[in-house]
């Protein structure tokens, strides 16, 4: 079983640069947190839609960099972009070797991925998409529907969502506008 799961993100301020956050735990539910990580990069891609991870995957490269390894990485996005395997962000951040299993959640529905697992949590009616890689796609749904937190969107990806926005040490506020 799994011990060491863990949820980043980034954010790209339109001043340039990017940051990267992670939260970590040792229960799947990401309830108790036992450790957050950022890191800033001065140098980014620019976005290209359909080419995502070429902007994301030096970010989530350098974050994991820096910790020990995680059993699951759960990122904001797709880990595949439609039923024959096209692969997206999760599933560059598994062939890269960034955890042996990797689930992505995204909050909007990308018209080519018919296969995600259409995920409803707590009273909400807009679903997330969960994709995975590693691990069955029903598996990695399960585990988002019961990750901690009563809203849609799990508490520690709610986290590290605000710690990817939060302004770094050595940046100003109007930097990460």
């Amino acid at each position: 079983m799994a011990t060491r799961f863990g949820a980043a993100d980034a954010h790209y301020p339109a001043s340039g640069g990017g940051h990267a956050a992670l939260v970590v735990s040792g229960e799947p539910e990401l309830g108790a947190i036992s450790e957050q990580s950022t890191v800033w990069l001065d140098e980014v891609a620019d976005y290209a839609p359909g080419r995502f991870y070429e902007r994301e995957l030096p970010a989530l490269t350098a974050l994991l960099a820096e910790v020990d390894p995680l059993d699951v990485l759960i990122i904001d996005g797709y880990v595949d972009l439609d039923p024959t395997g096209r692969p997206g962000l999760g599933w560059h951040a598994w062939d890269a070797g960034l955890a042996p299993r990797v689930i992505g959640v995204a909050k909007t529905s990308f018209r080519a991925a018919t296969h995600a697992e259409a995920d409803l949590r707590g009273t909400s009616t807009r679903p997330l998409y969960v994709t995975a890689a590693g691990m069955t796609r029903t598996d990695a749904a399960d585990l988002v529907r019961n990750m901690s937190g009563t809203a849609r969107l799990p508490d520690a990806l709610r986290l590290v969502d605000r710690l990817a926005r939060a302004v770094p040490p050595g940046r100003s506020a109007e930097q990460m506008i």
